[in-house]
């Protein structure tokens, strides 16, 4: 059984192997797709495949659509030439349910994967022909935080940033500049509508991707590098939208039961790759079963009905609030806490860690006792029903595999959102944030997760960051084992407003992390004494 256009013809075969194929015909979707394309989506990793390439393809089954999704790839070229042109674009989707049950099914909505480049002139060209389709209804991101931002913590532009806004549309190399760009070609071609949606977990993502594009739009136009009237295009919200959005379902990496599972019922080439650039993926994504996604609904072209493969289409106002509910309350604070944690108490798979009492009490109090009292009801989605199902059901599944090692990925770029709104949130309504006590504490296990050592004193590998020098050299001196290595050290961490959203200290909470982090040095098994101690159980 092949993963390809010809491979998945044999249906008897995988009837048997009990995975669902497409009943519309992929190879015509793709072709239809690529002659007038309606969707094209940057950052073309898991959770694209599996959740936005399962709402195409739920579409595509009822007949509400008829063109799939065009896939640009910015950051990581490997995934495009290993993953998708060998399997002819198609994703075996694996669902894992909390009982053990698994749902298999091939999707074939993801028709064309291109790599975003300007270095590639083929891929150029391409990318470019695409952009300027009149009929181009919408263009969403899975690109991470990380992939919007212009600036590192200290203000200035970070390199490459600073090297697009100096050389102009025609020699961009981040995500940013390189959709800018595109853009700035769909404006010469006609000034057509469209709609740019971020579909990352971010707080206020249009807000942030649309700030984004058009600094860089400004910046060119004042270098005399775009039209003047370029920047009055891209900040008409009737020619050029940024809908807000929340998105859901937790996606781990490409588990290797998953792929034993699938080359033991007859499926060839299910190995998982592990790219130069550190990305893990597979031609098959595995994921849990519940999934929300609340897409503004502003959309200057027009836009596939979304609404029918299960997308909430809301107002702004209703998109933020569930999306803070989610990311800034209940589910990504708690993952943020407990991940560090988790890692340097020895727990590999997350949905192990919450069957630890400790982390399970910390969860709690993050998400029930400091996240919902500030947390607004969105309507749509009951914050308290949402939290219930995520201790109940989806933190414990352990057939996902997550693991707090993926989690625990970029949190520089997230404790701002994820526990900085909170931190606002009770300055705001209580003139100071010192009645938390779960939040301080996750972000001291952050820093003692920091210096690189586990709970036992051992050394313990760190997960990627973007941040990960600058935050070790400013912890360089503190050393497990010893509370009074921390002096003054932490007082330039605490105070960063661009890393946390404000000044801890200013929040009534700096000192308290400060205390926290202590007590996590005084040797081994101090971290796990902390939780006991803090969480007062």
């Amino acid at each position: 059984m092949k993963l390809t256009f010809e491979g998945i013809k044999e249906r008897e075969a995988w009837d048997r192997a009990g995975i669902v194929l497409p009943s519309y015909e992929p190879s015509a979707v793709a072709d239809a797709t690529r002659e007038a394309p309606v969707w094209l989506h940057f950052g073309i990793g898991n959770i694209f495949r599996i959740f936005i390439g399962g709402i195409a393809d739920r579409l595509l089954s009822a007949g509400h659509m008829h063109k799939g999704i065009t896939c640009a790839e910015t950051f990581d070229f490997d995934v495009v030439d290993k993953i998708y042109r060998p399997f002819d674009n198609l994703v075996l989707a694996v669902t894992m349910h909390a009982d053990g049950r698994q749902d298999k099914r091939v999707l074939g909505s993801l028709t064309e994967a291109v790599k975003a480049t300007c270095s590639d002139e083929g891929s150029w060209t391409r990318m470019s022909e695409i952009f300027t389709h009149p009929g181009l209804q919408m263009v969403s991101f899975t690109i991470t935080e990380k992939g919007y931002a212009l600036r590192s913590p200290d203000g200035n532009y970070l390199p490459y940033v600073a090297s697009d806004m100096a050389n102009g549309p025609d020699k961009v190399t981040g995500a940013m500049g390189i959709v800018t760009s595109l853009l700035y070609r769909r404006y010469l071609a006609g000034k057509y509508p469209i709609a740019l949606v971020s579909m990352d977990n971010v707080s206020r993502n249009g807000e942030k991707l649309r700030a984004s594009i058009i600094e860089t739009a400004r910046q060119w136009t004042e270098k005399g590098f775009t039209d003047p009237g370029f920047l009055e295009y891209a900040e008409d919200d009737s020619r050029v939208s940024f809908p807000w959005t929340m998105i859901d379902k937790i996606t781990p990496r490409p588990g290797e039961s998953v792929s034993r599972m699938l080359g033991d019922a007859g499926v060839e080439n299910m190995d998982i790759l592990v790219t130069g650039k550190k990305t893990y993926i597979a031609p098959f994504a595995n994921a849990e079963g519940p999934e929300y996604l609340v897409i503004e609904d502003s959309f200057p072209n027009g836009r596939p009905p979304l609404e029918k493969g299960g997308v909430y289409m809301a107002d702004r106002e209703t998109v933020n609030k569930s999306e803070r509910m989610k990311v800034t309350a209940c589910l990504n604070p708690i993952h943020t806490a407990v991940c560090t944690f988790a890692c340097m108490l020895g727990y590999d798979l997350f949905a192990d860690a919450m069957s630890d009492p400790l982390l399970y009490e910390l969860a709690c109090r993050i998400g029930y006792a400091e996240g919902l009292p500030v947390c607004e009801d969105p309507g749509i989605i009951s914050p308290v029903k949402f939290l219930d199902e995520l201790m109940t059901e989806r933190f414990p599944n352990a057939y996902l595999g997550d693991t707090s090692a993926r989690i625990a990925v970029d949190i520089s770029q997230m404790v701002g959102i994820r526990f900085g709104e909170t931190i606002k949130a009770y300055t705001a309504r209580y003139g100071n944030a010192s009645d938390l006590t779960a939040i301080p504490l996750a972000i001291a296990g952050w820093i003692r997760y920091l210096l690189a050592a586990d709970d036992n004193g051992d050394p313990m590998e760190l997960s990627p960051d973007p941040m990960l020098p600058e935050l070790t050299a400013a912890l360089s001196g503190i050393h497990p084992g010893d509370p009074d290595s921390i002096g003054d050290k932490l007082k330039p961490l605490l105070s960063n407003e661009r890393l946390f959203g404000s000044d801890l200290y200013e929040a009534g909470i700096g000192s308290k992390i400060e205390e926290m982090t202590a007590y996590m040095l005084k040797g081994p098994g101090a971290v796990r004494d902390a939780l006991r101690k803090y969480l007062n159980i």
